[in-house]
């Protein structure tokens, strides 16, 4: 069984395959975060979106504690090792690659500061972290060639989507799950989760909407064929 923690943000822990993965750990300058840095206690791979600040977060300091392995794009990963991060694995966007007994991949992600989707792929589950990111047409071939059983799609608008365009792009991408991200941390960003469920219901029928609070989990069992 899969289990993804929202801790604010896009910050998530995830649980797959006995592994204990982070992606975009924006914590300690998160008035939104469920966790400080120095609660988590374990980190087998962090993976991050892009090289905001509210996105690259906590990452190398919680890797340098832990022993955890940095993904992300080259450029990310190599300031990641200038930071005094040990291990790191600098990739692109392309093809699946392992990282600690774990299938990952990099997808386009429409935004500025080298931006990229993930893809985590396990026997429990397929994961799809959009990262940052505008309404792009290739979602669809995100969802036809990695068929993720969870997306998670910021819906703040300003700086990603909207609840509006995260809709449309679960209707694209056709997971099994869908949960909101990115929203609400700042006024900014400020936006109603239950107005995307809605939305979802009308655009992407089929798929199932979970809306957390920070520091709340959902767990997904896949189905045995």
């Amino acid at each position: 069984m899969a289990r993804l923690e929202w801790l604010g943000h896009a910050a998530w822990r995830i649980e797959l395959d006995g592994k204990v993965i982070l992606i975009d750990p924006f914590l300690s300058q998160n008035p939104a975060a469920s966790v400080k840095p120095e609660e988590i206690d374990r980190a087998d791979i962090i993976f991050v979106s892009h090289e905001h600040f509210d996105h690259v977060g906590d990452a190398f300091e919680i890797a340098k504690r832990l022993g955890a392995t940095v993904v992300g794009m080259y450029e990310l990963t190599v300031k990641a090792s200038e930071a005094g991060v040990e291990k790191t694995l600098g990739a692109n966007i392309g093809g699946f690659f392992d990282v600690e007994g774990i299938k990952a991949a990099l997808t386009p992600a429409h935004h500025s500061g080298n931006p990229c989707g993930i893809i985590i792929r396990g026997e429990e589950a397929t994961i799809y972290h959009a990262g940052d990111t505008g309404l792009f047409g290739d979602m669809k071939l995100i969802g036809q060639l990695y068929k993720p059983d969870i997306a998670l799609l910021p819906i703040g608008s300003l700086f990603t989507m909207s609840p509006t365009e995260a809709a449309v792009a679960a209707s694209l991408i056709k997971p099994k799950v869908a949960i909101p991200m990115h929203y609400n941390t700042f006024d900014a960003i400020k936006q109603d989760p239950n107005e995307f469920a809605r939305l979802v219901r009308r655009k992407a029928k089929g798929v199932k909407v979970v809306v957390l609070n920070p520091g709340e989990a959902y767990e997904y069992q896949r189905k045995k064929r």
